[in-house]
This record gives structure tokens, sequence and C-alpha cells, in this order.
């Protein structure tokens, strides 16, 4: 099976390697100079257009977008909706809002092509070697790409739910859940900074991590974040936000379902540009361990 993959950034270069590992076929495509020669330098076959791309694929396309949310997505759905055929596949990897997958979904459903919106976790680490989807759609499209789906997913990693835009709906409830987790580590660790204990957090990051109950992915990207820096002196306290969090607490006052945690996760991540806590300097040297995102250094 040939795969396109549109976007060929920190996660759409690593799905690409995945997919390719596996013994599928893949052609590239980014408007981005850099990582086009990224890519080819990686092995990668790259297309000069979304055009060309689409036409050095199977008679039953399929294309992946790994691309940013929002108004790129949706300009590149509009253009494959015009290139593609009844029967093609569109999946959206991305950090889409489950509200604009549905749009999308029915966009594509109008001309007969299948789509399927696939929150993608794990970061890039996950992307490149095993990553941990959640997607949404029709099973007769879910059934085209399974096998594709299984293969670049870690095991028990993937999750197909027979609604549209439930993948992404999943994914941004995850990134609310995680919003909460990042933040409880950070003043944890917080607290330590200003005790009056002489503690070296690189080896509690470790020790919290071996067998105790708050062991964690996230506690083992703490450790490795103060063996780098260990009192985090390179970089000021200031947490970016992709706006999943923003999402997750709109859908739960629209539910009416309390969120405290999530909510106060993104109250500080607000506050974090006019702050230099110890606590945000570690959500954001998280970030940056498990999906590359940018911190503001000193």
């Amino acid at each position: 099976m040939k795969i396109g993959i549109i976007g060929l950034g920190k996660m759409g270069l690593n799905l690409a390697l995945n997919a390719k590992e596996h013994d599928f076929e893949v052609v590239g495509f980014d408007v981005s100079t850099e990582s086009v020669e990224k890519a080819k330098k990686s092995g990668l076959n790259v297309s000069n257009s979304i055009e060309e791309l689409v036409g050095n694929l199977d008679d039953v396309k399929v294309v992946m977008l790994s691309l940013p949310a929002g108004k790129i997505t949706n300009e590149v759905v509009n253009e494959l909706s015009n290139a593609l055929t009844r029967g093609d596949v569109v999946i959206d990897s991305g950090n889409s809002n489950y509200k604009d997958s549905l749009i999308n979904y029915q966009i594509l459903k109008k001309k007969g092509i299948f789509f399927l919106d696939c929150g993608t976790s794990g970061g890039m680490s996950g992307a490149r070697n095993g990553a941990c989807l959640m997607i949404g759609g029709d099973q007769e499209a879910f059934d085209k790409v399974k096998d594709f789906f299984e293969a670049i997913a870690i095991e028990d990693g993937c999750l197909f739910v027979n609604q549209p835009s439930a993948g992404h709906y999943l994914k941004m409830v995850h990134n609310g859940v995680e919003y909460g987790m990042m933040q409880a580590i950070g003043e944890g660790f917080n607290i330590l900074e200003h005790s009056d204990f002489k503690f070296n957090h690189e080896k509690v990051a470790k020790v919290w991590n071996n067998g105790s109950v708050i062991r964690s992915w996230l506690m083992e990207l703490a450790q490795e974040a103060f063996r780098k820096d260990p009192k985090l002196e390179r970089i000021e306290g200031v947490i970016g936000s992709n706006g999943e969090a923003k999402w997750t607490l709109e859908e739960a006052l629209r539910l009416g379902v309390p969120t405290p945690v999530i909510a106060d996760s993104l109250f500080v991540r607000n506050s974090s540009c006019s702050t230099d806590e110890f606590s945000n300097k570690l959500v954001s040297s998280l970030r940056n361990e498990f999906g590359g995102h940018e911190m503001k250094m000193k």
C-alpha cells in the first residue's frame, strides 16, 4: 500500500519513517524547503505538489495529513476534495478541533471520499517507533487502512470508534488530562525547589519513576529535563499552549461537567507569560521533551 503524507515536520516525518520501516511505500509533500530536504536525506520520496503526490498513489488513494490545526488543515482538505475521487481516504492525524473534523468529514462524504480523524499521541518518539492512535470515522474507511494504523501504532495503542470526529474528540480530552498531569508534576517539584531540603531533582524524578504510584513517561521526561539542566536555569517559565485544553474546557462547560484541575492548568499557562515560576519551567521542559515544543530561553 502506498501512503501519501502531507506535512513532514516533527510528527509527519517520523510517522512517514515509521510507515516506511513497516514496508509501506510513502510519498511525502511539504511547503517547507527545510522539511523537504530533511525528508529526502532520510530516504523518502517527496513530491513537488499535492497534485503530483496524488498522482503518485495507488488506484485507491490514501492521504494522511500532519499539519497545524485549523485553517491550513481545512484548506488542504478542500484541495483534496477536488483532487481525489470516490473511495479514496483522507486521514487527519493532527490536533484538529473535533468540530472542524466533522465539517471536513461531511465535505468529503458528499463526494464519496472517506475521512478519518486520527488523534495521535506519544510525541515524536511515538510517531517514529509506535504511536498511540485514536481514530474516528466510518467502519468501511477504517477497514481499508486498518493494517496501516496497526503497523505504525504501539501494541494495544490503536482504538477505532465508528463515529466521525470521535478520534479528535478523544484526543482533545486526552490533552486536557495531559495538561493537568504535567501541572501537578510541576507544582510538586516547585515545592521541593523552595523547601529547606537540598533535593537533587533528577534523582527524585528517577526514584518516583521506579515503583511509585506516580511513575509515568512524564516523570521519565522530567528526569531527562533535570539531567540536561538541573535547576532549569537556561529557560524562562513561559508555557506554550496549542488550544486543546481550551477546547476540552469549553466542552466540559457545554456538558456541565466539572473539570477544575484541567481549568486551573490552562489558567496557569495563560498566566505563565507574566511569571517565572519553577513549576512553569518544568512543564515547558516536559512539552519540549515529548513534542519538541519551543521553550523560551534566557
